[in-house]
C-alpha cells in the first residue's frame, strides 16, 4: 500500500502565480515533498518566495519524471508544481506508470487559479507586441495607422456580411479581425513618443465612457426603458463634446461612410431631431437620389438596417448566379 498521494498543482499562465486558492496552497505547504522543472518558473519561484523547499528537476525527460514522482509517493504526499509548458507527457507518463501497480498513489490535480474572462485578450496583446518587435514580422513592423485603416473598414464589412449569414463560427472569426485592427492600432500608437497611448489607455477610456454613459446602472439615474436610456445616451454624449454645434443633430457623422450607411444616420439623427420633414423635402439630383433616400426611410421604420438588407439580398444573388452557373455547366 502506498503512504502518500500525487498532487499536481496547475495555475494560469494568465495571473500572478502566488494567487492561488487556499486548497492549493495548502496541498503545497503539506507535503513531504514538493518538486519543481526549473527556479524561474513563475510557481516554483512564488513558492520558493513564500518561504518553502522546492527541489528542482531541471531537464528530467516526462517518464523519468513520472516514475520519481510516483516513487515519492510511496513514502509521503509529493506535489509537482506545473510548468509553464504544461509539462507535456507527464500526464501520459504517470498513467502508464500507475497502471503498472497493483496499489497505485490517488492521483489529484489542484487548480491553483483559473483565468477570469476576457484572459485571452492578454494573450492577442502579447502576440500582438511580438509581431511588432525587432525580430517579429517585417510587414507588420512597417504599418501605419494610414495603411492599416483600409483593413479596418474591411473587417467591419466582414462582420456585418457574417451577421446576415448568421454564421456564428464566421462570426467569430470575422471578430477577431476586428479586435485585431485594434490591438494593431493601439500597439502602432505606443510606439510615438509625444502623444502615444497603449492598448490599456483605449481600455481605460472606454470604460470610463461606458460608466458615464449609463448612469442608469452605475450611478443614480432613471431611464428604465431602451427609449429613455438612448436619448440619455444622446444628451451625455452632447454634453461631453460641447465643442460641436448642438443644434446641428449631423454633426460627428463621419463623411467618409459609404453613402448607404451614411444615409442612414442622417435619417436616423434628422428623425429622432424632430427633422424627418427634410429628409422629405430632398429634391436635388434624378428622381432616384430622392427615392433611395425614401427606402432608407421605410426601412427605419421596419427596424430593418438597409445595409444588411442589401447585403443579404446580394448573397442571394450571388447564390442564384451560382447556381445557374452551375446548370449551364452541366
Amino acid at each position: 500500500m502506498n503512504a502518500g498521494s500525487i498532487g499536481l498543482v496547475v495555475v494560469s499562465p494568465r495571473v500572478p502565480a502566488g494567487l492561488m486558492t487556499r486548497d492549493a496552497w495548502s496541498r503545497i505547504e503539506s507535503a513531504g515533498l514538493v518538486l519543481g522543472r526549473d527556479a524561474e518558473e513563475p510557481l516554483v519561484e512564488a513558492v520558493t518566495e513564500a518561504g518553502l523547499e522546492v527541489e528542482l528537476v531541471v531537464d528530467v525527460a516526462a517518464p523519468d519524471l513520472a516514475r520519481r514522482l510516483v516513487a515519492a509517493a510511496g513514502e509521503q504526499d509529493v506535489v509537482w508544481l506545473g510548468s509553464s509548458d504544461a509539462d507535456p507527457g507527464l500526464t501520459d507518463a504517470l498513467a502508464g506508470e500507475l497502471t503498472r501497480l497493483d496499489y497505485p498513489p490517488p492521483v489529484e490535480v489542484v487548480v491553483g487559479s483559473w483565468d477570469a474572462p476576457g484572459a485571452r485578450l492578454l494573450d492577442a496583446v502579447a502576440v500582438m507586441d511580438t509581431l511588432r518587435s525587432p525580430g517579429g514580422c517585417p510587414w507588420d513592423a512597417k504599418q501605419t495607422h494610414a495603411s492599416l485603416a483600409p483593413y479596418l473598414v474591411e473587417e467591419a464589412f466582414e462582420v456585418v456580411e457574417a451577421i446576415g449569414e448568421q454564421d456564428s463560427a464566421h462570426l467569430e472569426e470575422e471578430l477577431g479581425d476586428v479586435l485585431l485592427q485594434v490591438l494593431f492600432h493601439a500597439r502602432v500608437a505606443s510606439e510615438r513618443v509625444d502623444d502615444g497611448f497603449d492598448i490599456d489607455a483605449v481600455a481605460g477610456r472606454l470604460v470610463e465612457k461606458l460608466v458615464r454613459r449609463h448612469p442608469h446602472v452605475f450611478a443614480d439615474g432613471a431611464a428604465s426603458s431602451p427609449e429613455e436610456v438612448e436619448a440619455e445616451w444622446a444628451r451625455i454624449k452632447a454634453d461631453e463634446r460641447p465643442e460641436r454645434d448642438a443644434d446641428d443633430p449631423l454633426a460627428g457623422v463621419p463623411s467618409g461612410l459609404p453613402p448607404l450607411e451614411r444615409a442612414t444616420k442622417y435619417v436616423s439623427r434628422l428623425t429622432k431631431a424632430g427633422h424627418g420633414d427634410l429628409v422629405a423635402d430632398v429634391t436635388s439630383g434624378d428622381a432616384l437620389g430622392p427615392a433611395l433616400l425614401d427606402l432608407v426611410v421605410q426601412a427605419r421604420e421596419l427596424g430593418v438596417d438597409p445595409s444588411v438588407a442589401l447585403a443579404t439580398a446580394l448573397s442571394d444573388l450571388d447564390a442564384r448566379a451560382g447556381a445557374r452557373r452551375s446548370d449551364a455547366s452541366t
